[in-house]
């Protein structure tokens, strides 16, 4: 099991350009990430309405990856993020 913290320092150590979906994911840009979080958040939504809780467990748990990729994209920081939190 991966925490949200572990999971942060994965994504932090990735490049742009890197292989993976990470490294793909911020060559692709801002834009692209944050199209990919919108679908992320509509299955979701789906997946909490409508189908089991393990669906809707990776769905979300899709979804805060991809947040956390448009975080490391945008360059913020997890201390910058829990100071809103």
């Amino acid at each position: 099991m991966k925490t949200f913290d572990q999971l942060w320092a994965e994504i932090s150590a990735k490049e742009a350009g890197e292989s993976g979906n990470t490294g793909a994911l911020l060559a692709a840009g801002i834009h692209e990430i944050g199209k990919k979080v919108v679908e992320e958040a509509a299955e979701s939504w789906m997946a909490a309405e409508y189908q089991s809780k393990s669906d809707a467990a990776l769905e979300i748990s899709q979804l805060l990856y991809h947040a956390q990729v448009l975080a490391k994209a945008k360059g913020l920081t997890i201390e910058e993020i829990y100071e809103v939190l």
